[in-house]
């Protein structure tokens, strides 16, 4: 959490403790980032983590579905990589059998986060690849996996 405190400081983002419909909240305009107060650890980190990915990638505030659904599932996808490790991700995904929300608990975020994490995973064979793109050699990460039977 500290990490993630002084990344907002960094940016020179403020962050305030308040309700509103939904646990976080993004206002570039006055880059503030709120989160709402009690949130259990796990919960906190996620949705500052989540926020601060939506400053990072530059996003503006759209009441227009596509845009906000693309907004969010980067937001998530950017707070996946940066509060999981994979190395992490890879041991607790087999101690706990792929269930999300064991596995959520283990790695100390939002079941959300998680499932970002897995969406950003192609499996071919003996091989996952991190964050795959079109064309040979696009992707962030490779890794080769041992055959587990």
């Amino acid at each position: 959490m500290d990490r993630l405190l002084s990344i907002a400081e960094d940016l020179g983002l403020r962050l305030v403790e308040a309700r509103g419909e939904h646990a976080g909240g993004y206002r570039p305009d006055e880059k503030i980032i709120r989160v709402t107060p009690g949130l259990a650890r796990r919960g906190a980190r996620s949705v500052l983590a989540h926020e601060l990915g939506h400053h990072v990638l530059g996003h503006q505030p759209s009441h227009f579905g596509p845009v906000r659904s693309r907004q969010e599932r980067a937001a998530n996808e950017w707070a996946a990589r940066f509060l999981i490790d994979r190395e992490a991700f890879a041991e607790v995904e087999r101690l706990r059998d792929g269930h999300v929300a064991s596995m959520a608990f283990d790695l100390d975020v939002v079941p959300e986060l998680v499932q970002a994490f897995q969406a950003m995973l192609l499996r071919l064979g003996d091989t996952v690849y991190v964050k795959p793109r079109m064309g040979e050699g696009q992707w962030d990460h490779k890794v080769d996996v041992e055959d587990a039977r």
